[in-house]
């Protein structure tokens, strides 16, 4: 059930459903063992105006918010969390921190281009040293003149080779302490220097590109500068906190999948001469994977309205992240072992959304990192 969907949110959410239905499910298992999603897909994402979700009309995007994201989100990983993951850095990790820090230039110059899906966006902040610890990042942006020239490694790049322009984050000033001292750069993907290394086999969500990109003496613009210059940690957290928002969205439609599955196999599966959804042992874990659910998405539409009123949503946005993630990984578990021995085959797609789920309480902020945000806000209240 949807809960203060108004005609607008619903006609979002019954597109997005088409094309999950449609297009998504049947192609999943497809894409899943191809590690790849296929053109159609990037196509028809275009064709629905949702790589522009969030951009303004004046930009050629939609101009809708976080939480017609957030609703269009839950439908896509309902049906393909490689192309959930793929639309949401897109949106929340690129597109919302060019509308909210870019100057006029940097938002003409990429904006449409964005919306359009002409060009993909990716996002550089993790390396080797610098995971949920990223005020260590190590990447090294040195002024020449009015350019930068940037060097180093970033590492678990959602979107990576398909990529045509990189958010980098960059130690723009050793002098200053930690984060103080970190800038963002607006890097296009042909920039001399700019390569994809590694591509990662991943336990899950493999379909979505996710890479090494290497940066030898990038040189960069100094028009690039996203947001001031040594804001950038600022930067990337603000901008991480739309992002959990997405992956909570991820984590909703990855449980309401397992969901669907466990009802349609209570209903098929027969065992002493009934079907297994009326035994109460089945009918317990449906009820719960139900209402943590559903708990779940009202923390992430909660968080997301936050978000688009322009209130601080840290908080919201961590409890969103926390609980939506966790449910996911109980729903996915509870729905395999509804399955029995066929759920832990390829012959359903259960296996795919138990590997799928368990991503959504590493990225974007790990479970535990998601506590310590939430605790560090209750305590400075």
């Amino acid at each position: 059930m949807d809960f203060n969907l108004d005609e607008q949110l619903t006609m979002v959410r019954d597109m997005a459903r088409g094309f999950a239905n449609d297009v998504l499910v049947p192609n999943a298992p497809k894409h899943d063992r191809q590690a790849k999603l296929g053109p159609e897909i990037y196509e028809g994402i275009a064709e629905l105006g949702l790589w522009g979700l969030t951009v303004p009309e004046e930009y050629d995007g939609a101009g809708m918010g976080s939480i017609e994201l957030a609703v269009v989100l839950v439908e896509l990983n309902r049906g393909c969390a490689s192309t959930g993951v793929t639309v949401s850095v897109h949106n929340s990790l690129v597109c919302a921190p060019i509308i909210r820090h870019g100057v006029a230039e940097q938002k003409q110059t990429w904006l449409p281009r964005l919306a359009s899906g002409e060009v993909i966006g990716a996002y550089c902040l993790t390396e080797a040293n610098a995971g949920s610890d990223a005020a260590a990042l190590e990447t090294s942006a040195v002024r020449d003149g009015d350019n930068w020239i940037l060097n180093g490694t970033k590492l678990w790049v959602t979107n990576g080779a398909d990529a045509g322009v990189y958010i980098v984050y960059a130690r723009s000033d050793p002098s200053e302490p930690r984060a103080r001292g970190i800038s963002a750069f607006l890097v296009p993907g042909d920039s001399p220097g700019l390569s994809v290394g590694k591509q990662e086999k991943k336990t899950g969500i493999r379909a979505s590109s996710t890479t090494e990109i290497l940066l030898e003496n990038v040189c960069v613009p100094h028009a690039n500068l996203l947001g001031a210059e040594g804001r950038g940690f600022h930067l990337a957290m603000d901008t991480l906190d739309g992002g959990r928002i997405g992956i909570a969205s991820q984590a909703v439609g990855i449980g309401q999948a397992c969901l669907e599955a466990a009802l349609k196999y209570s209903n098929e599966r027969e065992q002493f001469g009934k079907s297994i959804g009326h035994f109460q042992a089945i009918q317990w874990k449906l009820a719960d994977m139900s209402t943590q659910l559903e708990a779940a998405r009202l923390l992430t539409f909660r968080a997301a309205k936050a978000r688009d009123s322009g209130e601080s949503c840290s908080q919201e946005a961590a409890q969103a992240k926390l609980f939506a993630s966790r449910t996911a990984n109980f729903c996915a578990d509870e729905c395999l072992q509804i399955h029995g021995g066929a759920g832990y085959t390829d012959d359903f797609h259960v296996e795919r959304l138990l590997r799928d789920a368990r991503i959504t309480e590493i990225y974007e902020g790990a479970t535990d990192i998601q506590r310590i945000v939430i605790a560090r806000k209750l305590l400075a209240s």
